[in-house]
């Protein structure tokens, strides 16, 4: 019974992710996704929301929309999560670009710097590609 409990103590934590969107939609088919693959979830419909969350949670990997309840609300989360911890990876995911045909992306280290993402992923996104970089980003964590 013993070796049963101490097995039981060591059990890996899951890994939890904080997903942030103002689309339900996404944010609710994305979560059931990821809950699927075996994840905890944590879920946010603004920035507002998602920094109240922060000061009680720490996700391992944090999944953004762009524009939240501001324009840039993605961006000012981004900031806000890696100046709590900057080890947390996030994930940038935004129509911004099918929308307005601005293009940017945090591939440099330089685009990094300003946009405080490790990834900034187009809108619509498929599942498997957000999947790929969650583990990419936690992996390399």
């Amino acid at each position: 019974m013993t070796e049963i409990m101490e097995t039981v103590d060591k059990a890996p934590a899951k890994t939890t992710v904080l997903l942030v969107d103002d689309d339900l939609d996404f944010l609710e088919q994305h979560k059931l996704l990821l809950l699927a693959k075996g994840f905890e979830v944590l879920t946010a419909e603004s920035q507002a929301q998602a920094e109240e969350l922060l000061k009680t949670a720490r996700p391992d990997v944090a999944v953004l929309d762009l524009m939240l309840e501001h324009v840039d609300g993605g961006f000012a989360l981004c900031y806000h999560i890696k100046k709590l911890d900057p080890k947390i990876p996030v994930i940038l995911v935004t129509a911004v670009t099918s929308e307005t045909s601005l293009a940017f992306d945090a591939s440099t280290a330089e685009e990094r710097r300003w946009v405080k993402a490790d990834v900034l992923l187009p809108k619509p996104i498929r599942f498997e590609q957000l999947l790929r970089e969650i583990n990419r980003l936690l992996e390399e964590a």
